[in-house]
């Protein structure tokens, strides 16, 4: 008799685990969320009941309620030396309803601060990370770039100082290279020009040590093409669409031609604006051009004539 229970129970765990019912031996078992129940649509049979609800507590009826209701922390983020695991201690001195502390209490939060901030880092090389990583937020903020920008340099400097590439080298030095590296990586048009007025460090410096991490980690990133610069400059002269039209269009014929090899893009972008400003007998001084671009003027007129030349049109 045992035996026989035992082997019923066996054939019955054996069916439900292949989503079959023991019973009728129909594949037509259902959960009904309302019950809490694993039912049989055919014959009514009741194959489990009260089980565990790994989710929320609360309804939701569309993703902006969702994301209201959820009681997650925010995403781990490269850009923060702890992945942004820690806790943070608010600035404010009030209670969790709002209600303001003592001054007893002022005392106590602070002295919780300042120990919260102490125990983040554990040792150099997080203290170093914690304020290159600062650095590079700074810069993002400054320059305008995307959060994907400031993830992908997060990561550059984090493989940099994995294989203790920032021996020898400043810290905002490799910082800097990495959040150009970054924006060249993202496709983001950023001049070296453009980085080194919000860094710490000098051009040369930064031109070196992204080079030296480029090689080093791998990286192997196309040349810029001018053409990316065209619409920023463009915005920031407000010329018209058809000047900004056809200062792309001389790029791409000049390109083709391989004109464009050995310069700087965003001088090489600055006098195709000016160039197409005489096609399209659109007034574009030239000092502005090269205030845009940061390029002299001299560069925007050596630039734009061979263009003219090369495409075989004049103003």
């Amino acid at each position: 008799m045992t035996q026989s229970i035992t082997n019923r129970v066996r054939h019955e765990s054996q069916a439900t685990e292949a989503g079959r019912c023991p019973d009728c031996e129909t594949d037509t078992i259902v959960h009904d969320p309302d019950r809490g129940e694993r039912v049989c649509r055919d014959c009514g049979l009741v194959l489990s009941e009260d089980p565990i609800d790994y989710g929320p507590e609360w309804r939701a009826f569309t993703a902006t309620e969702h994301e209201e209701l959820s009681r997650v922390g925010a995403p781990l983020t490269q850009s923060m030396h702890d992945r942004g695991l820690t806790t943070t201690i608010d600035w404010r001195n009030r209670d969790a309803n709002g209600h303001s502390m003592s001054a007893d209490k002022h005392g106590q939060l602070h002295r919780l601060r300042v120990w919260q901030e102490r125990i983040r880092t554990k040792n150099a090389g997080e203290r170093n990370l914690k304020y290159a990583l600062s650095e590079i937020d700074r810069m993002v903020s400054a320059l305008g770039v995307p959060d994907p920008v400031k993830e992908t340099a997060s990561v550059i400097y984090r493989q940099a100082l994995e294989q203790d590439l920032i021996r020898g080298r400043s810290i905002e030095g490799v910082a800097t290279s990495a959040l150009y590296t970054a924006c060249r990586k993202e496709d983001i048009p950023r001049s070296l020009e453009e980085v080194t007025a919000v860094a710490r460090v000098d051009q040369r410096e930064i031109g070196r040590t992204y080079r030296y991490v480029a090689s080093e980690l791998d990286i192997n990133l196309e040349p810029t093409d001018p053409s990316q610069f065209v619409p920023r400059f463009c915005s920031e002269l407000d010329v018209s669409k058809d000047v900004e039209t056809t200062a792309v269009e001389i790029i791409d014929e000049t390109t083709d031609q391989g004109l464009h090899s050995g310069k700087s893009p965003t001088g090489y972008a600055a006098a195709a604006i000016y160039a197409a400003g005489l096609l399209c007998e659109e007034t574009v001084p030239q000092r502005a051009v090269a205030d845009t671009a940061q390029t002299t003027v001299v560069t925007v007129r050596n630039r734009y004539r061979e263009q003219l030349e090369a495409i075989d049109r004049s103003p």
